[in-house]
């Protein structure tokens, strides 16, 4: 069964979530308050402002934050149970707008 826009919000919510616990969970939470301060990004918001959360990630990591953004995309694919290759993603909003497609979900 497909996935409505707010089951695929939740999907991504919960991706992000995932990524970010690489860091740990007091590392996962210092991330959502420095994304809020820094580009006033709250975690409920994210799915309507992936250029948003890259451009934050970036500025919190720098170069590091691509690994970040593929821990999260690596999440993505999984929760859509769809098979996942680095080699064939280019940047993380276009990572995550075809992990979408390719699960046939609007998002």
């Amino acid at each position: 069964m497909p996935l409505d826009e707010k089951q695929a919000r939740q999907v991504l919510i919960e991706a992000v979530d995932q990524g970010l616990i690489s860091l740990g969970e007091s590392g996962r939470k210092a991330i959502y308050f420095h994304l809020q301060n820094i580009a006033s990004l709250v975690r409920e918001d994210i799915p309507e402002n992936l250029e948003t959360l890259e451009r934050g990630l970036e500025k919190i990591f720098g170069a590091g934050a691509q690994m970040i953004e593929m821990a999260i995309i690596r999440s993505l694919y999984q929760k859509l149970d769809i098979r996942y290759e680095q080699k064939k993603i280019s940047g993380f909003v276009r990572g995550v707008n075809e992990a979408f497609k390719m699960a046939n979900v609007q998002h």
